[in-house]
């Protein structure tokens, strides 16, 4: 007789103050209908003409930050002076013209403590409390974009049981089946999206073409308002890539890493010394932080230089798109050849990798220049 293995999980105190801290930011907001209730104009979630279901901030940006300084306090974290956010106007079909604000809220976890679990149970908490429904959860690699689907699996029978077996449906992005895209953005239930940065950064991505639809296949996605879910947000700072995030018309952003380069609207913070105190890891190193193979970074290797009467060329080592993975490769450059065209696109080489000579006399000495804005 086979018995099927069933994972048991149980519940930490820091990861329960991490979701509360998102959960209190929006303290406030019109609280969740019953499952009979009337929704109101002002409700947290939005059913919009065209079938699409979505959330809605009600919210004002001073709230916010009174809110996201409550819970600083609580935290002991020093209080930001303006809230850091993302701004724009909107106007409507009737002229008129209204400010929108999207906040991008950090939370700071060591590796090892449960960050993958802790956002997933701030998704399901986020729909309980205020009825959010639509949440995207963007990853920078393909590996981590599976272990999140995985994680999505493994907690359902354990979420299930915390939220009254809430129906919740998680969707990976796949760009053959874009029409998975507009039963995201219709679907009444706890809906959760899981896509690649590189699926929506560049104009032809199948994503961001019409082609002979009506439109783009993204508006699905902006039309619903998600809160997006940033792991690894280190990982997103080009402008490219901010660029990318903001298209997707976020609610707000939830920041998730142990390592952020920018820690915007800090709610929470779990550092090492904390999660050693805890229990929750066994050691501290101090070595071995990065991996020896990293594809989320612009990684350039000068392996030759070649100086002939025709011209020079430069051997160097860099990460290449292939179909289903990065690959390291080492590639042939002639002066003025632009890596991000040579990597098959990474957006990681986008701001300007070209191959330059600084001098040809006595010695050829040759620069890769990614303008002075980008780092």
């Amino acid at each position: 007789m086979s018995h099927k293995m069933t994972l048991q999980f149980t519940h930490q105190a820091c990861q329960e103050r991490a979701v509360q801290s998102v959960v209190q930011v929006f303290d406030g907001q019109p609280l969740a209908t019953g499952e009979f209730e009337l929704v109101s104009s002002t409700a947290s979630v939005n059913y919009a003409g065209d079938g699409s279901i979505g959330n809605s901030l009600v919210l004002t940006e001073q709230q916010v930050l009174e809110n996201v300084h409550m819970v600083q306090a609580s935290n002991g974290i020093e209080a930001i002076g303006a809230l850091q956010a993302d701004r724009w106007t909107v106007k409507s079909d009737e002229g008129q013209v209204s400010d929108e604000f999207c906040p991008h809220l950090t939370i700071e976890m060591e590796t090892g403590t449960g960050k993958t679990y802790t956002f997933i149970r701030t998704m399901y908490e986020l729909n309980k409390v205020y009825g959010f429904k639509k949440f995207v959860v963007v990853v920078p690699s393909v590996a981590i974009r599976e272990g999140t689907m995985k994680n999505l699996e493994v907690t359902r029978s354990h979420f299930a049981a915390d939220y009254a077996n809430v129906p919740c449906l998680p969707m990976l992005y796949d760009s053959g089946r874009l029409n998975d895209l507009r039963h995201f953005a219709q679907s009444d239930a706890l809906s959760v999206l899981v896509i690649n940065i590189d699926s929506f950064t560049k104009d032809n991505n199948k994503i961001n073409q019409q082609g002979e639809r009506a439109f783009a296949p993204i508006e699905y996605i902006k039309a619903v308002k998600p809160i997006v879910i940033v792991d690894e947000p280190q990982n997103f700072e080009t402008e490219i890539r901010r660029k990318a995030l903001r298209d997707l018309n976020p609610l707000c952003t939830l920041r998730y890493s142990a390592t952020h380069k920018n820690p915007y609207n800090l709610l929470y913070k779990l550092d090492p010394v904390q999660a050693y105190d805890l229990g929750l890891v066994k050691q501290i190193e101090v070595d071995g932080v990065e991996p020896d193979v990293s594809y989320n970074q612009a990684f350039v290797q000068l392996d030759r230089i070649d100086a002939k009467p025709k011209g020079v060329t430069a051997k160097v080592t860099i990460d290449v798109n292939e179909i289903n993975e990065v690959k390291r490769k080492s590639i042939t450059l002639k002066l003025g050849e632009d890596l991000y065209a040579k990597s098959k696109q990474r957006e990681i080489y986008a701001d300007g990798f070209i191959l330059n000579p600084e001098s040809v006399k006595p010695a050829p000495t040759l620069s890769l220049s990614p303008p002075a804005s980008t780092f």
